[in-house]
């Protein structure tokens, strides 16, 4: 069995693809790779926020590194051709690691909250031991989301020798391959974005709403500006990953254009993972002195 990924014969096109995939592949893991070790290397960032951050960035070195690497191999080979067990295991990390990130910003989304809403209390709540207590579960959620994936791409009996609207193993052109009805795949497509969305998703809103009612109670607006520029690169970021990511599902499951999906999931998976690290430390002047005196150390 083997799966045969979207074809661009235009050789003008497969150079602009490869210069292009492979730019923006090293610029995404050398950015996360910074952010990791001006945590690690910069004890004034040993806090929950910061600790969650760099695991963010290794959560985007390994998802972007479960496509592009392998749609840079096909652009050199000229080989799109991927076989059954490869494209269910691409697809696997792909969600792991997608999930993992969707998790990781809800997780953030609450230590903001709680560094804001109950300033006093976030010592005792976000500790070390309920730090490493959120990021097991958000992991454990991860592999169930992965896996759920897993056992539904298992059950297609006529998977075999298709060709996809995508640059990789996307779940939603996957699934657009069953032999069940459309309507069922829609059901689908709409059922995780309710189970692995809608929590996450109704979180962050919740939290931004309390989060913002109570900046808007502080006096100062010196003290305003400084709580809004503590959220507002998870923020951006929040909107930009959350806004592809359920794009592609509510792209392939409503309007069946594959051209629209794959620009969608080419954002979500290329664009946002390498934008991480300038939204972060460009608008955090704690990370932007993080990253200058590891500059320095290391000159």
């Amino acid at each position: 069995m083997s799966v045969k990924a979207l074809d661009f014969n235009c050789p003008d096109l497969q150079l602009i693809l490869f210069e292009l995939f492979l730019s923006v592949y090293l610029v995404t893991v050398l950015g996360n790779l910074l952010i990791i070790l001006a945590v690690i290397s910069d004890s004034h960032l040993h806090t929950p926020m910061y600790f969650f951050l760099s695991n963010l960035s290794f959560t985007d070195i390994c998802f972007i590194s479960t496509t592009v690497p392998k749609m840079i191999v096909d652009i050199l080979t000229q080989n799109r051709v991927i076989s059954y067990d490869g494209c269910l295991t691409q697809m696997s990390f792909y969600v792991l690691f997608g999930c993992m990130d969707y998790m990781l910003l809800t997780v953030m989304g609450y230590d903001r909250f709680v560094a804001i809403c109950y300033p006093l209390h976030y010592p005792t709540i976000m500790n070390t031991c309920s730090s490493v207590y959120l990021l097991l579960v958000s992991f454990l959620f991860s592999v169930l989301d992965s896996q759920t994936h897993n056992m539904i791409a298992l059950q297609i009996t006529c998977f075999k020798d298709v060709e996809i609207a995508n640059f990789f193993c996307e779940p939603s052109q996957i699934f657009n391959h069953t032999c069940s009805d459309p309507f069922t795949n829609t059901i689908l497509m709409y059922l995780f974005i309710f189970l692995f969305a809608f929590f996450p998703i109704s979180w962050n809103l919740y939290s931004y709403y309390k989060i913002i009612s109570s900046i808007l109670k502080v006096p100062s607006s010196g003290g305003r500006h400084k709580a809004f520029s503590t959220c507002w690169s998870h923020l951006s970021v929040v909107c930009l990953f959350y806004g592809t990511g359920i794009g592609v599902y509510l792209g392939s499951a409503v309007f069946q254009s594959p051209g629209k999906g794959m620009v969608a999931s080419l954002m979500y998976t290329v664009v946002t993972p390498m934008l991480n690290p300038f939204i972060y430390s460009l608008q955090n002047r704690d990370m932007h002195s993080a990253l200058k005196r590891l500059y320095r150390i290391t000159v």
